[in-house]
């Protein structure tokens, strides 16, 4: 049954993004910037719909009221692309550094050209991280909500933290709060495999990190805060009624936090 939902998911997942594409553009194409947001959050809503109802994974997202009035930075983890669409449409003003060759893409590129995103060469890093500063503070005068993932690529539920310096020259550079998001996606959305877990996908909007503090010192909150939110949600989601299959990353932090899991053949 697993293999039979994941299957039908993963079809009328893509299905409905081509659908929809399809069905919006003269609408979307027609309308003001800000007023055609409406597609990507309503696309992204019924994603996280489809989710629940072919997959079985809920998601909860709480701390909403975290997000600041204007612009500011979203820093979530990066686990899954669960992570990517689900905090969509709460966020006013979504302003995404991508890859470049996304807006390559027929039609997926010219939904995001309108939506004025930055498109960078990850090719090159610090040329990268220059245009994203200069192009994030233009856009952020419109007070929009730029989404950047600290870690750079998805990374397994429980890894070892690696963030990379982007997040913190751009905190530096564009002197606006920070708002990390923990979750731990990853243990039912995995990163590179086709099966998609039952369950509920806990994430958390965390308090904002406000402008002023160090490179190091806000580096070290960031961290801190985000991988203790994310060792919370673990182990919630670990001693669960009914806990998806935990990866090595997931076992080795769970150990690590003195915590005793259960493995599926004892469970099962």
């Amino acid at each position: 049954m697993l293999y039979l939902r994941s299957l039908a998911f993963n079809f009328v997942f893509y299905a409905n993004l081509v659908v929809q594409m399809i069905f919006w553009t003269p609408l979307y194409f027609l309308l003001p910037r800000k007023k055609a947001w409406f597609v990507p959050k309503v696309w992204a809503a019924s994603c996280l719909w489809l989710h629940r109802v072919i997959a079985g994974t809920r998601a909860e997202i709480s701390g909403i009221e975290n997000l600041p009035q204007g612009s500011c930075i979203i820093a979530p983890k990066h686990q899954s692309f669960w992570d990517t669409i689900a905090f969509l449409p709460w966020i006013p003003d979504a302003l995404y550094i991508l890859k470049r060759e996304l807006m390559w893409i027929p039609l997926f590129g010219w939904y995001v050209a309108k939506m004025r995103m930055i498109p960078i060469d990850r090719g090159s890093r610090s040329k990268a991280l220059r245009q994203a500063v200069k192009t994030g503070r233009e856009l952020m005068k419109e007070n929009r909500q730029l989404i950047i993932y600290p870690e750079g690529t998805r990374r397994p539920p429980g890894a070892e933290p690696a963030y990379k310096y982007g997040i913190v020259e751009l905190y530096a550079q564009l002197k606006v709060p920070v708002v990390p998001v923990a979750h731990v996606a990853g243990l039912y959305w995995p990163r590179r495999k086709f099966l998609r877990y039952p369950g509920v996908i806990r994430a958390r909007f965390l308090p904002p990190i406000e402008p002023g503090l160090t490179r190091e010192a806000f580096l070290e909150r960031l961290v801190r805060e985000t991988e203790a939110a994310c060792d919370a949600l673990l182990l919630e989601a670990a001693k669960g009624p009914n806990p998806p299959p935990l990866p090595e990353t997931a076992r080795k932090r769970l150990a690590e936090l003195g915590a005793a899991v259960e493995s599926e053949a004892a469970r099962g």
